[in-house]
Parts: structure tokens; C-alpha cells; sequence
């Protein structure tokens, strides 16, 4: 057997396309949610609750709840992992402005909705991660825990889940919360099962 392939870096225009395309499927998945008038976890999901109980439009309350968790990502996390996450808000907050006048849907069975909604934002989220960036700032406080007191990242992002969704049964018949998690573990488990390091080469 051969020396093994040199690990190649992403180009500029690498991470570009790939920030792009994951951020775009994850809005396809946020229209889906939308539609069916369901939830999701993290600050996604809070944003669509918040949209919910004060009538604004989700984007703009998606990109206002993510600018206090800048700060640490530049200080925890860097500059470029920074500047694309926040290119990759700004690009989710414009797509869900532009996505009413571009997709509408009909109907939408709910279960079959928030499985196929969780599949592509998790998909969407792999493409996002694999190019050095994220789409929620619970995720940067959940790795600054781990960093700073050893509380375990996974656990942060499932405790805000739990509060979300327990702000959801406040908010939402029981049934769409029902559906809402299972489109959760839909998009959780795509990402479990697929963002692995050791299967992904290119840095």
C-alpha cells in the first residue's frame, strides 16, 4: 500500500459553496417547520417561538437572538469561525425573509413534515460544520462550558432543548410538539451518525 493522500484545506471557494448549500438547506428545512407550524431546538427554535407570540417575522428574530454569543465565539473559537458563522446567520436571516415569495407549501402531513424538515437541517448543518462554522450560539456557550468547567457540551445543547420545548407545550397544541421532537431526533441523529472527523478528510 501507498503513503496515504495528503489532507487538502479548503479553499476560500470551498468553504463558500459549502457554507451556502448547508445554510440553504437548513431554511428549506426552517420553511417546512414553518409550514407545519412546528418547533425545533436551540436558537432556531426559540426564534420560531418568539415569531409565534410577538407576530415578527422569524429571520430578523433568529440574527437579533445570535448577536450576544459573537463575543465569545471570537474570544473561544476565533475570528474565522466567527465571521462565517455569522455570514451563515445573516445568509439564513435573508433566505427566511426572501422564502415567502420564492416557496409556499400546500399540504404538509406533520409527521412526514418535521422527519423530512429534520433530515435536511441536519444535513444542512453538516455542510455548515465541515466548512468551520455554525448556524446557533448554543453551541459556542456549550463549548465554552466544556472548555472552561468540564460540563459536558452535549448536555448544555440538551438542557436548552428541554427548555424550548417546554416553552413549546405553553405555546403549541401537544400534538405539534410531539411532531416538533420528532423532527428533532431526526436532525440529531443525522448529525450523530455523520459528523465524524475520522470520515471527513478535507479541513
Amino acid at each position: 500500500m501507498g503513503a496515504p493522500d495528503p489532507v487538502r484545506r479548503h479553499s476560500a471557494l470551498d468553504d463558500a459553496q459549502g457554507l451556502f448549500i448547508g445554510t440553504a438547506v437548513v431554511a428549506l428545512g426552517l420553511a417546512i417547520l414553518q409550514s407545519t407550524g412546528l418547533v425545533t431546538g436551540q436558537i432556531a427554535g426559540l426564534a420560531l417561538l418568539v415569531a409565534t407570540w410577538t407576530g415578527l417575522p422569524f429571520g430578523p428574530v433568529f440574527f437579533a437572538l445570535n448577536l450576544p454569543f459573537y463575543w465569545l465565539a471570537i474570544r473561544r473559537l476565533g475570528w474565522s469561525f466567527t465571521l462565517k458563522t455569522f455570514a451563515c446567520v445573516g445568509g439564513l436571516t435573508l433566505l427566511s425573509i426572501a422564502r415567502p415569495h420564492l416557496i409556499t407549501f400546500g399540504h404538509v402531513q406533520p409527521l412526514a413534515g418535521a422527519v423530512i424538515a429534520g433530515i435536511c437541517m441536519g444535513l444542512g448543518l453538516l455542510g455548515v460544520f465541515r466548512h468551520g462554522a455554525s448556524l446557533g450560539g448554543v453551541g459556542v456557550v456549550a463549548f465554552y462550558l466544556q472548555d472552561r468547567f468540564g460540563f459536558r457540551a452535549g448536555w448544555t445543547q440538551l438542557l436548552v432543548d428541554a427548555v424550548v420545548f417546554a416553552l413549546a407545550l405553553l405555546t403549541l397544541p401537544a400534538a405539534s410538539v410531539l411532531w416538533s421532537l420528532c423532527g428533532a431526533v431526526a436532525m440529531n441523529l443525522v448529525i450523530m451518525i455523520n459528523h465524524r472527523r475520522d470520515w471527513y478528510v478535507a479541513m
